[in-house]
């Protein structure tokens, strides 16, 4: 024993004289001040703190350094300060009385422990290393990225349901009582069913259909995952067709892999994937689709990894490698992708709880706000390093499109409190309205495009969104310029309508012109092709909702009649070669969109208001409906270029 080897102890009793016990206390407490001494008043040492700090203290993070992306995520920003951009759609209902509703129906909830929560998530990061491989790895890329955020106490799917104005999808929502308008919603019913019929059974978990040779197709631009299912989530889900529903559900919970290394479109990923998913969660509160679009969103994160924020075009899902498009001019982004994400990223952020996202969109909407436009125009080329417009290229159509739509729309699916979505959107419409709108010889009203201070009179069928996107905005600009609106809106709608019933099929080409004695007619063969597009639909739907005026539903059942006669096939629906030939070549592609926009349109267009009103949510460029801000305690307050442009 140790104590044998002390001076003065015996072997029997170890006792100790009361000289020696004085000498023995006196140097034990000058050991023990030493040390304890050494601990509270030297410098800090790493090993010290180890040991004697909480395991949940987390390093800060800068935004904007080298690790932003990851590091933040795993943080989980907290700040309700970066947590909202949100907006409602249009309604008659005033916009105080909206948000006094609104406000009404959502009571304060005692919030989970932050520390603690933050420390059973650390916690539970380091035991799952340990884990066996049998978790897949989507389930390990949202467990990591969940506990970051701490996502599983961010969003209360009950008190959402309470937000709306109107009660939640039933049974009963939208069903007309006029016998020939449910006739009609009833055969656009049929027409789905009939088109995911065909997609399961010759091109189960493929892009697209293929129904000429029955088989499917992946391409090459939103990546290998099924688009015709999750864009069709929704659909199936309002129509009703529940067994239709439940198998896509089951296979995005079981062969949606988010692990993939395959390169796809950041804006066909987030309109279509993330879109789809966010609005099956919302639609069904399934927490499976929250779960796999948050690990889809921060997959999407490194395309912004750019020196101005910018993201590029083109993104490898697996490695995080982005570059632009090939024959983007310069190495350039294009406006209408970069512009068209603020909607799904704020709700990436509502849901997860972290900030990240709506910083990533408000950057580039800071940076927009900083450069100078041409004529008060938006050019459709912005390079992503230099942050400057690389060529002055204007159109409302392809390349442009849906940056103007998701202005408004960010508008009021904040429950209009995003003041500068607002100020950017009337601006641009001002701008728009003196570079582009045209009247023809015949009285059509038109956009035309813009090349450098030179029209081109060519209006393509993307533009044709834009009779919808100015009526849902008719309501919130000056008040003298309601009526004006309105008109503009019905204007361009009608000239929509004229590039289908002049062609011989009854269905609008690509673009058509207005220039050699041309009027709503596509002079050039490589515009003559129709790809079941939904821009004309859209604005018919539109225009109903906020009209009434029943030429609309008249228009949607032509465009029925002519995709039944022309398009629909033994196998599917495909879009055709040449809409003025009176025997139609078809193109053998059931695109995506068919499902989830055409068809999506046409079913509310003959169903009541009460189904997915505008009041209660705003539809994204892909026809994903996504809610309305119901919290106005958590605006997002803006982001300054600097903050997260240094990557």
């Amino acid at each position: 024993m140790v104590f044998r080897k002390l001076p003065g102890v015996s072997a029997s009793g170890m006792g100790l004289r009361l000289s020696q016990k004085f000498v023995f206390l006196l140097f034990l407490s000058g050991l023990v001040t030493l040390c304890f001494g050494a601990l509270f008043f030297l410098p800090d040492s790493v090993r010290l703190k180890r040991i004697f700090l909480s395991k949940t203290e987390s390093q800060p993070v800068t935004v904007g350094s080298e690790n932003d992306v990851r590091e933040h995520l795993k943080k989980g920003a907290k700040d309700p300060e970066h947590l909202r951009g949100i907006t409602s759609a249009k309604g008659e209902t005033s916009t105080k009385l909206k948000a006094l509703s609104r406000k009404s129906s959502v009571t304060n909830e005692a919030k989970t422990d932050k520390k603690v929560a933050g420390g059973e998530a650390l916690e539970d990061m380091m035991l799952s290393r340990s884990k066996t491989d049998s978790a897949s790895k989507d389930e390990k890329v949202t467990s990591s990225s969940n506990q970051g955020a701490n996502t599983d106490t961010s969003f209360d799917y009950n008190k959402f349901q309470k937000c709306l104005l109107k009660p939640h999808l039933g049974i009963e929502h939208g069903k007309p009582s006029d016998p020939q308008t449910l006739q009609r919603r009833e055969k656009v019913k049929e027409m789905m069913k009939f088109a995911w019929d065909n997609y399961k059974s010759f091109a189960w978990g493929r892009n697209e259909l293929r129904p000429l040779t029955r088989n499917g197709h992946i391409g090459n631009m939103f990546g290998e995952w099924g688009a015709s299912i999750v864009d069709s989530l929704d659909t199936l889900y309002i129509m009703g067709l529940m067994d239709e529903y439940n198998d896509a559900k089951e296979w995005v919970e079981t062969s949606l892999d988010l692990n993939s290394n395959g390169e796809a479109s950041l804006f066909e990923v987030n309109i279509r994937y993330v879109g789809g998913l966010l609005s099956a969660y919302y639609l069904t509160g399934e927490e499976m689709f929250k779960r796999k679009v948050m690990v889809l969103g921060e997959k999407l994160l490194p395309a912004f990894n750019t020196p101005t924020g910018i993201p590029r075009g083109v993104i490898n899902l697996g490695s995080g490698t982005s570059w632009s498009w090939g024959w983007a001019s310069a190495g350039s982004s294009i406006l209408a992708e970069f512009g068209t994400l603020h909607l799904e990223f704020v709700h990436l952020s509502e849901l997860s709880n972290n900030g990240i996202y709506t910083e990533k969109v408000m950057n580039i909407r800071k940076l927009l706000n900083k450069i100078e436009k041409p004529h008060g125009l938006y050019p459709n080329f912005l390079s992503p390093v230099s942050g400057n417009w690389v060529q002055h290229h204007v159109s409302i159509g392809g390349l442009g499109d849906s940056f103007y739509e998701y202005l408004i729309k960010s508008y009021l699916m904040s429950d209009k409190t995003d003041e500068e979505a607002k100020k950017m959107y009337y601006s641009a419409l001002e701008a728009i309205e003196a570079n582009l709108v045209q009247k023809s010889p015949g009285g059509l009203t038109y956009m035309a495009e813009w090349r450098g201070g030179i029209l081109d009179h060519k209006m393509g069928h993307l533009a044709c969104f834009s009779g919808g996107m100015v009526v849902i905005g008719a309501d919130d600009g000056a008040p003298e310029k309601r009526q004006h609106y309105l008109d503009l809106a019905a204007e361009i709608t009608h000239t929509c309508h004229e590039s289908y019933s002049r062609s011989a099929t009854k269905l609008g080409p690509e673009a058509f012109r207005f220039d050699g004695g041309a009027e709503a007619t596509a002079t050039r063969l490589s515009d003559r092709y129709y790809i079941l597009r939904p821009e004309v639909i859209e604005s018919y739907m539109y225009m109903w909702r906020l009209t009434h005026d029943p030429k609309y539903r008249e228009w949607g059942w032509e465009a029925v009649e002519a995709l039944e006669q022309h398009c629909r096939v033994e196998a599917g629906f495909s879009g055709i070669r040449d809409v003025y030939a009176q025997t139609v070549s078809h193109d053998n592609m059931q695109q995506s969109f068919f499902l989830s926009e055409t068809l999506k349109y046409l079913y509310l267009l003959f169903s009541d208001d009460d189904l997915l009103p505008l009041e209660d949510w705003v539809f994204n460029t892909e026809a994903h409906p996504l809610p309305v801000s119901c919290d106005f305690n958590t605006t997002v307050s803006p982001v300054t270029v600097t903050q997260v442009s240094v990557l």
